[in-house]
């Protein structure tokens, strides 16, 4: 009761302000509407743990667990794994893209997979804002799924169309890499 009463008085709102079981319960809300208004798939599978599940076009779906922790939200969204080839590259191109990004950045596990990651401060945690952070975890991971794939498997890519040529198997789900593909027109 205390808490509220500082909150009121100091005109605060943030889920900070109203104590911890009273921040996870408004971010709980927070995270439950905005997975329900987007129409996503969703799970609690403890106290302050949720997994959202985005679906994409490039990249079939992203798996995120979202975390309520003592003073922040945190998004963890795996994207890919580590790359065959062309680290170097691949890792370069995710450093530069981190510029551009909003609420996440990429992270390197110490297996080096790739992950989106975020923190929100509790304060900040709306309905709004979660759906804000989960769409760039989703514009993100889908949007930039194609390129990841030709900068750290393009030898795997061309491997995988000749086997799937040999066999007389579809190539339709490699229509997005014919630039590996394919012979070059030069």
């Amino acid at each position: 009761m205390a808490d509220e009463a500082r909150a009121d008085a100091s005109g605060s709102t943030g889920a900070s302000a109203q104590g911890p079981a009273r921040a996870t319960d408004l971010v709980e809300r927070s995270l439950k509407s905005a997975a329900l208004d987007s129409g996503l798939e969703w799970e609690s599978p403890g106290p302050g743990s949720f997994v959202v599940t985005l679906p994409g076009t490039r990249k079939l779906s992203t798996t995120c667990s979202l975390r309520v922790g003592r003073h922040s939200l945190s998004v963890n969204a795996f994207v890919v794994r580590h790359p065959d080839e062309n680290e170097q590259g691949v890792h370069r191109w995710l450093l530069e893209r981190n510029l551009k990004l909003y609420g996440v950045a990429y992270a390197v596990d110490r297996l080096g997979d790739i992950y989106l990651s975020g923190r929100l401060p509790l304060p900040a945690v709306t309905e709004d804002e979660v759906d804000r952070l989960l769409g760039s975890v989703l514009e993100e991971a889908d949007g930039s799924f194609n390129t990841l794939l030709e900068l750290g498997f393009a030898s795997a890519i061309r491997k995988e169309y000749a086997w799937r040529v040999s066999r007389g198997e579809s190539t339709r789900n490699l229509d997005a890499f014919t630039r590996l593909t394919q012979p070059s027109s030069s």
